[in-house]
């Protein structure tokens, strides 16, 4: 009986042990991924979770997707990961340009936002850019874990240099 509750006790602390490590995830702002892309040696691509504080889906992503193990070892180590709230006030930088937020209907938007997502504001979208920060692609929606993964490796190991999307993703 006490070996059992050990195994149990032991899984449990399994359990938690993974999701601490799921939780080491250091968003950095966007002028700090700017300023490590241009300083490091050998800089990494920038990863952008462009959301809203109402979003659902967004939380979800954060909780089920960004969380997880594979997932958050994998993004931080070949990207720099940025969250940009489609709705923050504070004026960025971006390719000569200065950014800033518009009061449009209830809310309002950032405009490189807008940009990022080329007008189409919906939330999440995930926005992946090159280590010279030039974009490659936004891609809108909640993802799980494994097509999420699908897709960063597919930016990440410069796959998409060689195929095209629907070649890699065998469609």
């Amino acid at each position: 009986m006490r070996t059992t509750f050990t195994q149990i006790g032991l899984f449990f602390l399994l359990l938690m042990g993974f999701q601490v490590q799921a939780q080491d995830i250091k968003w950095i702002s966007w002028d700090e991924a700017v300023q490590l892309s241009q300083t490091d040696a050998k800089p990494k691509k920038i990863f952008i979770d462009v959301y809203t504080d109402w979003c659902g889906w967004c939380k979800k992503m954060d909780k089920d997707t960004f969380q997880h193990p594979e997932v958050s070892k994998y993004m931080q180590d070949n990207f720099y990961m940025v969250k940009l709230d489609a709705e923050g006030k504070d004026p960025i930088e971006y390719q000569g340009k200065t950014f800033k937020f518009v009061p449009s209907g209830r809310n309002g938007y950032h405009e490189l936002a807008a940009a990022l997502l080329q007008g189409k504001m919906s939330y999440p979208t995930v926005v992946f850019l090159d280590e010279n920060r030039n974009m490659l692609s936004p891609v809108p929606g909640y993802q799980k874990v494994e097509p999420f993964m699908q897709i960063a490796r597919y930016f990440g190991e410069n796959i998409y240099k060689d195929k095209d999307w629907q070649t890699y993703a065998g469609k």
